[in-house]
């Protein structure tokens, strides 16, 4: 039941920080739990433990870290889109 939890948040995580950027991850809902998770992971090393946490994550830096993985994932896309 942990694990099934921890997708659903960094599901969300994911989500919002698609929605904050305006951009949609690619790979839809994978995309967003990837999003979620690597941001966690990246926001948690740059930030600490701050704010409330769900599902093993820190929300705050969860949700920072990962308006900044969808940030640059659309840039790459974008950048690399025609290309090939």
């Amino acid at each position: 039941m942990g694990l099934l939890w921890m997708l659903i948040v960094g599901g969300i995580i994911g989500w919002l920080g698609s929605l904050i950027i305006g951009r949609d991850m690619p790979g839809g809902i994978i995309g967003n739990i990837v999003a979620g998770f690597i941001g966690a992971w990246l926001g948690s090393e740059i930030l600490g433990p701050i704010g409330p946490v769900t599902g093993g994550f820190y929300l705050v830096p969860a949700l920072l870290g990962a308006i900044v993985v969808v940030f640059i994932v659309s840039l790459i896309i974008r950048n690399t889109r025609g290309r090939f």
